[in-house]
């Protein structure tokens, strides 16, 4: 009776640890098929993460992720505005005190909110001299927020409902949202797109990618090659904050 148990357990033990390295390697699968900089040992530029300064909508508290409305609504408030121009001159300094050269490439959602902060941001550098790639900035969709489907116009509590469900299942589309790794797709792909392009370049860039909040969370799992589903357990990025993203 207790070798007949023992063989049993052992081979509970041995289902176990197969359903683990199954799991495992699916996971790793869906991470190379979406996340596009998986298997990239390194980038020619260095980037960076800009959300856009406080807006209407962050005022309001409400979630606004509606091509339809947000690309001519929620636009920066005072507050946002005064952000983003601190924040232009803190990179402007860092970058003439570091005695730096290379160009910036600004590339914007086309989101009025970050449309507004990707202007502001643009003309401050080139009235500190800072050279710019481009004569301002690039409007680019993939930079656009997460849709937030159903939950859109609601209030911003509501984020919650969405992130619950993130960590377990980074495809879910509950509410009518976008998913995670649909986010994670379409950020990866535009990285890789921009590095490839501005290889023509000179000389490397500096480039900023000027987005919002959960889209730019998502893109910092990208570059540290994780599973998108914990992007809420990361740094929170706080409104007209610059933050290097560095692949791991």
């Amino acid at each position: 009776m207790n070798i007949a148990t023992c063989n049993y357990c052992k081979k509970i033990h041995i289902y176990i640890f197969l359903s683990l390295i199954f799991s495992f390697g699916n996971s790793l699968s869906m991470i190379s098929n979406v996340n596009k900089l998986q298997h990239i040992s390194s980038l020619k530029n260095s980037f960076f993460a800009l959300r856009h300064g406080q807006s209407l909508a962050n005022v309001a508290k409400i979630i606004s992720s509606n091509p339809s409305i947000s690309t001519v609504e929620h636009g920066l408030s005072l507050e946002g505005k005064t952000q983003v121009s601190k924040s232009a001159e803190k990179f402007a300094q860092q970058y003439l005190d570091n005695l730096d050269t290379q160009p910036v490439a600004i590339f914007s959602s086309d989101f009025t909110r970050a449309r507004e902060t990707a202007e502001i941001f643009a003309d401050k550098l080139k009235k500190s001299n800072v050279p710019l790639q481009y004569d301002g900035f690039k409007l680019e969709t993939r930079l656009r927020e997460r849709f937030f489907g159903d939950l859109n116009g609601k209030s911003d509590v509501h984020y919650q409902d969405v992130w619950d469900i993130d960590c377990q299942d980074a495809n879910h589309n509950e509410f009518n949202c976008e998913s995670v790794n649909s986010v994670v797709k379409r950020t990866s792909e535009l990285v890789l797109e921009i590095d490839n392009e501005l290889e023509k370049s000179s000389q490397p860039c500096k480039v900023i990618l000027v987005a919002h909040g959960d889209v730019l969370q998502i893109l910092q799992t990208v570059f540290l090659r994780k599973e998108a589903s914990v992007h809420r357990s990361l740094e929170h990025l706080e409104t007209a904050t610059v933050r290097q993203l560095k692949l791991q």
